[in-house]
């Protein structure tokens, strides 16, 4: 498995394109923007592009499907029937859909929004905006932050420690990172709670924090 990254400018966000090797076979996750060098990618590799992959139906995320199309077939899987109309193989809940020779295991984490879904190829999960590096997605309401909180922990910080996360925006990450240091579900190596409950002007790491106890560090 070879997976190609690619960022879009317009959002930040992230693209990713995983080629199996053995069948010359392409997914894409999230194509926000459709740019030359992806499409490079797909032609100078002889990929053929079977499936697309959208983890929510955000511009950011979805806004190049339609150039997309205009290029190639692929499948396209969603949880909102709007990303393609009568074209989206709408996904529910959790199950598991086979695309260019790879098992994807697919997962419901409402939260960020409605339709949010993770993908999971091998050791590696697609997270979206659901999961950033050291952060949650952006929500609406504190119960849209608690139930994206609670499915994190039960379908993602339950895999293996060593799964790589693969976010819609910001650098990469693993399961270990964030079950240590997110701060929005709470870092146990430093003391500091999850942000809900917690005051919004509150200093996040408290003072017998080991990090602040080791270093001397003071709030100013």
């Amino acid at each position: 498995m070879k997976i190609y990254f690619h960022l879009n400018l317009e959002g930040f966000s992230n693209c990713y394109l995983v080629a199996n090797t053995v069948t010359n076979e392409a997914i894409i996750i999230d194509p926000g923007k459709v740019t030359r060098q992806i499409i490079e990618h797909i032609e100078e590799n002889n990929y053929k592009l079977v499936a697309c992959l959208i983890t929510h139906n955000h511009g950011s995320h979805a806004r190049g499907l339609d150039t997309l199309r205009k290029i190639y077939t692929p499948k396209i899987y969603a949880a909102d029937y709007e990303v393609a109309g009568a074209d989206t193989n709408v996904l529910k809940d959790d199950g598991i859909i086979k695309a260019a020779g790879f098992t994807i295991g697919y997962m419901a984490v409402p939260g960020h929004s409605p339709d949010s879904m993770c993908y999971k190829i091998g050791r590696v999960i697609f997270t979206g905006d659901s999961l950033t590096a050291g952060r949650l997605g952006s929500t609406n309401n504190s119960y849209a932050r608690q139930n994206l909180i609670s499915n994190i922990q039960q379908k993602i910080l339950s895999q293996q420690e060593d799964t790589v996360l693969m976010p819609g925006h910001g650098p990469l990450s693993c399961v270990n990172a964030e079950k240590h240091f997110n701060l929005d579900i709470g870092c146990p190596e430093l003391n500091i709670p999850p942000v809900i409950g917690r005051n919004i002007n509150e200093d996040p790491i408290p003072l017998n924090s080991p990090w602040r106890q080791s270093t001397g560090a003071l709030r100013s």
